[in-house]
């Protein structure tokens, strides 16, 4: 039996960048970082005694005796391509699906990181990334970008650099107390809204052209980010930074935002937050904020309908949480 532990993600700036269609021709960089909250795959062999030939777990059950058969798209692609037969695979996790952290692309890596596991096969977390994001952009035909895929697999603080067909991970250096004041002065709340984020990067990549300059400007944010964690300036300013890239992404499609959002959004900043962004491809899901600790209580008390998911950062990435070294035959 195997069980991966795959981390979520928040980006905070270079989103949209990372699309190749973009990169391909100006260059992409994203700033991002993994967080305590996980999504879990189990993968055991089934025996072969039941009226079916495996069985997937996830937000439904499904039982199949033909990969082709398999109504999720993600695990049917992934089975298909890994030729995976005779298991009962589950998936958990600690927070909502579709709510803008990357949840998609953290149980695709999670996924193939438990078949490899399986089969007694070493795999780095580059590997693990580049097969995510062919699962998901080539096989399922996914529209977005490949952040995420990156992110999750090697998890921790990193600023992520696209270039031609290719991508570099480079680790943010931030000294221990500098990073655990940003991580105290970032708050997270959840809408309550989960949506597509397939449809709505579809959406995003039809506004590329439109929006190049908005794009290199963010592009150019997440690599001054990156300098100012690094730096010496004060903290407050990456507050400030969130808002600017805030206020450039809702103006790439009219699909990133809508008058809740907005509200939301007013609110915390009239309470004492000094920037903000929406998770993910927008439209829904989950609101980070950074927030000055003595403004915090006035922005909680703002956002009283809101669900708050406190959290650390992380920098382990995904990992094997179980393993019981019994080379699965699938």
């Amino acid at each position: 039996m195997i069980t991966t532990k795959t981390p979520f993600r928040m980006s905070f700036f270079g989103g949209g960048t990372d699309f190749p269609d973009f990169y391909r021709k100006h260059g992409g960089t994203v700033l991002s970082t993994t967080f305590d909250k996980y999504c879990y795959v189990t993968l055991r062999a089934l025996p072969r005694l039941y009226a079916y030939d495996s069985e997937f777990v996830y937000s439904k059950t499904e039982r199949v005796n033909d990969n082709r058969e398999i109504e999720h798209p993600l695990i049917r692609e992934a089975m298909l391509w890994q030729n995976v037969q005779h298991v009962r695979l589950t998936y958990d996790a600690d927070l909502p699906a579709r709510s803008g952290l990357g949840t998609s692309s953290a149980f695709a890596v999670g996924l193939l990181h438990a078949i490899h596991a399986a089969r007694g096969e070493q795999v780095t977390k580059d590997m693990l990334a580049r097969e995510a994001i062919y699962l998901e952009r080539m096989l399922c035909r996914e529209s977005g970008g490949v952040q995420d895929q990156i992110a999750t697999a090697y998890g921790g603080f990193h600023r992520i650099d696209f270039e031609g067909e290719d991508f570099t991970v480079t680790p943010v250096r931030i000294c221990p107390a500098r990073k655990a004041a940003l991580n105290e002065s970032l708050m997270l709340f959840f809408t309550g809204v989960s949506r597509v984020s397939a449809e709505l990067q579809t959406a995003h990549q039809a506004a590329l052209e439109d929006r190049t300059a908005e794009l290199c400007r963010m592009r150019d944010m997440a690599r001054e980010a990156t300098a100012l964690l690094a730096g010496q300036a004060p903290l407050d300013d990456f507050g400030a930074f969130l808002h600017e890239g805030w206020c450039l992404k809702r103006g790439i499609t009219d699909r990133i935002t809508n008058g809740y959002i907005d509200e939301l959004y007013g609110r915390a900043l009239a309470a004492g937050a000094l920037g903000g962004k929406l998770l993910g491809a927008g439209g829904g899901g989950f609101l980070l904020f950074y927030v000055p600790v003595e403004r915090q209580a006035a922005v909680r008390a703002a956002l009283k309908e809101l669900k708050e998911a406190p959290f650390s950062f992380e920098s382990e990435g995904t990992s094997l949480l179980l393993n019981t070294g019994n080379k699965l035959d699938i």
